[in-house]
């Protein structure tokens, strides 16, 4: 190996492809331009409170509640989502039966369909009266009008990501693995869980993150179905759209920066954790 490209950062080395500091000025500026610059706005916006009002709103109950209500169901969409999503993209894949191509074509129904249209169908369904509610509520289920109605409209809004992350991985990946594995004794399950979930684990993890990157800041699929009761079932984003309402920009943006440095935090993390496991499936292999 020449000692020139040894001691030569990876990054500084030429590039077989021309254009790199272009692209780069390019993507900084788009970056900047919807990202970067209106997202500075709303914590600029909220400093106006100083520290002492930023924390009175972010300590408040009610804002605590609902922060806590938008992340703990966004959370438990996400998880249900990555293991539902991740068993339907399996069977579209590794099966053939009549309808599988409707069925494909389904699961993008949640992002041609506006949310609020989602919210009213989920409503009409699980509400007392409505045809899967009426058999849960004697059982004690609530579902319309309770947090858990809002998991169920965030897992209806969340699914197709956790879908579509993990179905290109499982096309492409080798079946002859899992029938070496099976040739040398290993049962169904320690196939899936030794050669087939070390494989997709990455975008599992990329599904979940998506899944929940979307459903923290759903709004109108969830205020329909959720029942609005503050302390009870009233959720972030509705939140800042009262003190919208009421002319309370500070606030109102106090509260939207709360969310953004929770929902980086987790992402952050996400991300981290899929890097890491990425780079342990490589070492492994």
């Amino acid at each position: 190996m020449d000692a020139r490209s040894v001691s030569t950062p990876r990054w500084r080395r030429r590039r077989v492809l021309p254009g790199f500091g272009l692209t780069l000025g390019y993507t900084l500026t788009w970056l900047a331009l919807i990202v970067l610059i209106p997202l500075a706005g709303v914590f600029l916006k909220a400093a106006e409170l100083g520290w002492s009002g930023l924390w009175a709103v972010w300590t408040d109950p009610r804002v605590l509640s609902a922060l806590k209500l938008s992340f703990g169901t966004a959370l438990a969409a996400a998880a249900f989502n990555a293991v539902m999503g991740t068993l339907v993209a399996w069977v579209l894949v590794r099966y053939r039966f009549p309808g599988r191509r409707l069925l494909d074509a389904m699961i993008d129904l949640p992002f041609a369909l506006p949310t609020a249209v989602a919210g009213i169908a989920l409503t009409a369904l699980y509400s007392g009266n409505g045809w899967i509610g009426r058999w849960l509520e004697p059982y004690g289920i609530k579902v319309a009008y309770a947090p858990l109605g809002i998991v169920v409209a965030l897992v209806f809004i969340g699914l197709p990501f956790v879908v579509r992350s993990v179905q290109p991985v499982l096309s492409e990946a080798s079946v002859e693995l899992e029938e070496a594995a099976a040739s040398l004794g290993a049962s169904r399950w320690q196939t899936a869980l030794r050669v087939n979930l070390p494989t997709l684990a990455p975008s599992i993890l990329t599904g979940f993150a998506l899944a929940f990157a979307r459903a923290v800041g759903e709004y109108g699929s969830v205020i329909f179905i959720a029942g609005n009761i503050p302390y009870v079932s009233e959720i972030a984003p509705l939140l800042i759209v009262i003190k919208l309402e009421e002319f309370d920009y500070p606030a109102a943006t106090a509260v939207a920066a709360a969310m953004l440095l929770l929902a980086f935090a987790l992402l952050l993390a996400i991300n981290l954790l899929q890097a890491w496991s990425m780079r342990h499936r490589a070492a492994v292999h």
